[in-house]
């Protein structure tokens, strides 16, 4: 399978769109790539963008329980967030946010959750271990869509704060 990777400016989907504009609000200089093949999995995207796992940036959705508010963890793709940590740092209980629950929060479906671009308000917390790289990559918004990163820029642009949280 052929992996092509093409800026497309005129062709985006909606969400990709949205991740595209706020990213150039922020003053984030990024290249939204469509690749034929899905990145839905670390290990996909990894494949898709010829880079390691660890420098695919997962983003992990959890819903405050008792709440419709969400909160959002970026780790390397190998990682796994440790529930009890990431509450600890969320001040709250956090349950498992389903598919219906993420897409109605952030505007992503599952897979192609971005970093930027959310449809609400967002706390967001980054993996420490994802700066042991110079160039990281995220969803854009779709199962499809990427961009290449370094991590401080990114931590930046999301306004996340950087904190151990995975198992």
């Amino acid at each position: 399978m052929s992996t092509s990777r093409t800026a497309e400016p005129e062709a985006r989907l909606g969400s990709v769109d949205r991740v595209a504009a706020e990213a150039a609000r922020l003053g984030l200089d990024i290249a939204v790539v469509r690749l034929d093949e899905s990145t839905r999995t670390a290990a996909e995207a990894a494949r898709a963008c010829g880079c390691e796992v660890d420098q695919i940036v997962k983003s992990i959705v959890f819903r405050v329980a008792g709440s419709d508010r969400h909160v959002l963890f970026l780790t390397c793709g190998g990682a796994r967030v440790d529930p009890a940590r990431a509450s600890a740092l969320a001040g709250a209980a956090l349950e498992k946010a389903d598919a219906a629950g993420v897409r109605a929060f952030t505007g992503f479906a599952i897979g192609g959750v971005s970093p930027l671009g959310h449809l609400n308000p967002i706390a967001v917390w980054m993996d420490p271990a994802l700066f042991r790289f110079a160039t990281i990559w995220a969803a854009a918004g779709s199962p499809n869509h990427v961009f290449s990163v370094a991590p401080e820029p990114l931590r930046a642009a999301a306004n996340a704060a950087v904190a151990p949280f995975t198992a």
